[in-house]
């Protein structure tokens, strides 16, 4: 692969051509004050547009992406996003508006969040949901505060827990932690799914509610979400579902039925909206008929054929976000919603469950499996016993990159030693499917046959092992001279 140099200045080289200034110099002196003014070369890179333009394009083709390769991070739903999604985005009427216009003038999209709230109310079987969020984690905020609020309305003030299982996304913690609440986490049981023994201890008079992602981070149903749900309802609470994992159950099952009040949404997930740093992300929170009063405002009404944002709602948690959220993302899921319709949702879901098992099933005799039994649309295998011949998972992820592989996410959940937890979505083939499996098979016999090869890998990239703390925590964000 070829070097890439970052540093290619050359004292004097430009790739620009400017005028000359034809303001006279008095004339700047007089309309900016000379302490505003620039002493010294602002000490940008000195290279001609060629040499530019060649460092950048090779920037792009090594950094990798779902549109570029097999990306299975469990526990994000990278999937291919289709093009068409961008293209609708970009039309003059969403694209060129500005939040600030007049109702009147935005009727369109008005009308689209007005339908994006229907249609993702009727897949999550919520009453209402807002858009407004930004993201996921910004959801499950929004969502908390609407628990908080309610309970507060009803003069149980002291409900000030909430109960999170040992398996959860980490932002739920931090979202009850940033809402005010206090978190109570409880085991897993032997399944892999909650100990309902410990939920009946942890379910009191204190308990404001539950956070559950359904199926959990182990790709596995809580097939006692009934129970759960009864539990936590007697005892006065509310139960939150993470919906990072919906792409398991759309058009299948509802959170709704299952006993859930309130829910967010990843469209940068479920519903094929460029994730990560393609992003932004957009999270919208639906809640059930109960805790419609407390959802941010506004809320988009229908009113004799005219669409108008609600501003007059006493009980909102009020607004969480500017204007409508970030609605190109909103856009695109709507496109994605209205090509595939019922079926097409309900079928991605499927065919994500089969090709979690199907590679499930063909590795789990070359990794450990800890919860073997059918999954939904992810697993999680442990590299525990590659792990005893010195190579840990981390080696494992690394190695992947020599196959050309975005590794799956690892060291999570936390309950599972040496994690390596897989996603492969529904929008991969076959053959894509088998390649990576081979490429994993081959690993593990590398650990038995070349266990140094994988400890030193990866060989192929740009880039060997980085610092992963140091760059976490201290990252070069920029360039210098």
């Amino acid at each position: 692969m070829e070097e890439l140099i970052f540093e290619q200045c050359v004292q004097g080289r430009t790739g620009i051509s400017l005028p000359a200034v034809d303001v006279p110099e008095e004339e700047i002196d007089r309309m900016i004050p000379h302490e505003y003014l620039r002493q010294d070369p602002p000490g940008l890179p000195e290279v001609t547009e060629v040499e530019a333009v060649r460092h950048f394009v090779r920037l792009s083709q090594r950094n990798y992406g779902v549109d570029a390769g097999f990306y299975p991070l469990g526990s994000c739903t990278m999937k291919y996003n289709p093009k068409i999604n961008e293209d609708v985005s970009r039309l003059d009427g969403f694209a060129r508006i500005h939040p600030c216009q007049g109702e009147d003038s935005v009727q369109g999209c008005l009308e689209l969040l007005y339908n994006m709230d229907r249609f993702l109310s009727g897949i999550t079987g919520m009453a209402r949901v807002s858009l407004q969020p930004a993201a996921g984690a910004h959801g499950e905020l929004a969502g908390l505060m609407m628990i908080k609020a309610y309970h507060d309305h009803r003069g149980e003030k002291q409900r000030t827990r909430i109960i999170v299982p040992d398996s959860s996304h980490g932002t739920n913690p931090a979202s009850a932690q940033m809402a005010g609440l206090e978190i109570v986490e409880i085991k897993s049981n032997q399944w892999g799914r909650i100990d309902l023994g410990a939920l009946e201890q942890a379910a009191d008079g204190r308990v404001a509610g539950i956070m559950l992602t359904n199926p959990n981070t182990l790709g596995l149903f809580e097939n006692g979400i009934r129970e759960i749900a009864r539990i936590v309802h007697d005892a006065g609470g509310l139960l939150y579902n993470d919906g990072a994992n919906a792409n398991a159950i759309l058009g299948i099952s509802t959170p709704g039925d299952m006993g859930f009040d309130v829910i967010h949404l990843n469209l940068h997930k479920s519903f094929s909206a460029p994730h990560g740093g393609g992003g932004p992300g957009s999270g919208p929170v639906g809640v059930k008929e109960e805790l419609v009063p407390f959802l941010p405002r506004p809320v988009v009404e229908l009113k004799d054929g005219r669409y108008y944002l609600d501003c007059d709602r006493p009980l909102s948690i009020g607004k969480v976000r500017s204007f409508y959220g970030n609605f190109g993302v909103i856009v695109k899921a709507c496109a994605y919603i209205l090509a595939m319709g019922p079926e097409g949702l309900r079928r991605a879901a499927e065919d994500a469950v089969l090709n979690a098992n199907y590679m499930m099933n063909r590795l789990k005799e070359y990794y450990d499996l800890p919860y073997d039994q059918a999954c939904m649309h992810e697993f999680v295998l442990s590299g525990s016993r590659q792990k005893e011949k010195g190579v840990t998972t981390e080696d494992i992820a690394k190695r992947l990159l020599d196959y050309g592989y975005h590794p799956p996410t690892i060291y999570f959940p936390l309950i599972v030693k040496e994690a390596l937890m897989i996603e492969p979505t529904e929008t991969e083939s076959l053959e894509t499917l088998d390649r990576f499996i081979d490429a994993m098979i081959k690993i593990a016999r590398e650990v038995g046959q070349e266990p140094e090869k994988v400890r030193q890998a990866p060989h192929t990239t740009a880039a060997g092992r980085l610092d992963a703390v140091k760059a976490a925590r201290k990252p070069v964000l920029r360039w210098r001279p």
